[in-house]
């Protein structure tokens, strides 16, 4: 998989693009910004508004050109899943624009609970992911990666056909979850769609053992 030159400075000057509007709105902006929000969607910790405008998005920026040079650097990057491969490309274009924007609308006044709103963009994240894993074939960047799949390409294709399904049931679960605010069925649906494709891959490997072992005994 390689990422074109267009593509890379398009997506870039999406993530770069809430600096725009911060300074478009630099004076109506307060100082400090609300940067960090409680459980409870409410604001709970702040940052110099240089750092709310300027900052976030060149992390992202930073975050997005390390994932793209980890994704092409892989030596199994042709068995990637382009759908997949796409949700790398523009995942930080899109969650800069998802974060500054919640942000910058908090700290201008609009009411909103920026929890909420974090729990259906995750829930939503989840479940266009495992609509593609079982797509994903086996490399060494994208994908659940555990020993027991990366050291062999039958657990790795069995597992990710397990978890696309647990994810696909979790994110629709988070996402109606979204609606009633409860952030222990959150976390605890979280804690199920890692554990269960998790065990999962082990008990095949207890049962399976390794594709290469097999095939020498």
């Amino acid at each position: 998989m390689k990422v074109s030159k267009r593509t890379l400075i398009i997506t870039s000057i999406l993530i770069l693009l809430p600096i725009v509007f911060g300074l478009l709105m630099w004076e109506q902006l307060p100082d400090p910004m609300p940067t960090h929000f409680g459980t409870d969607g409410q604001a709970d910790g702040w940052s110099p508004k240089s750092f709310a405008v300027f900052g976030l998005p060149l992390i992202f920026l930073v975050v997005h050109l390390i994932c793209i040079f980890a994704s092409t650097s892989d030596p199994k990057s042709k068995n990637y899943s382009e759908k997949l491969f796409g949700i790398i490309v523009w995942l930080c274009p899109v969650l800069s624009i998802f974060a500054e924007g919640m942000t910058y609308a908090y700290a201008l006044g609009y009411t909103m609970n920026m929890t909420k709103y974090v729990m259906m963009f995750v829930a939503v994240l989840f479940i266009v992911i495992g609509n593609y894993l079982p797509k994903c074939r086996h490399n060494y960047t994208m994908g659940v990666k555990l020993p027991w799949t990366l050291a062999d390409e039958n657990n790795w294709n069995a597992t990710h056909r397990v978890a696309g399904y647990v994810w696909i049931i979790g994110g629709m679960v988070m996402l109606i979850n979204a609606f009633f605010f409860h952030m222990g069925i959150f976390l605890g649906v979280t804690v199920v769609m890692v554990l269960i494709p998790t065990v999962y891959s082990y008990m095949y490997y207890r049962k399976h053992g390794v594709a290469e072992k097999r095939e020498e005994e």
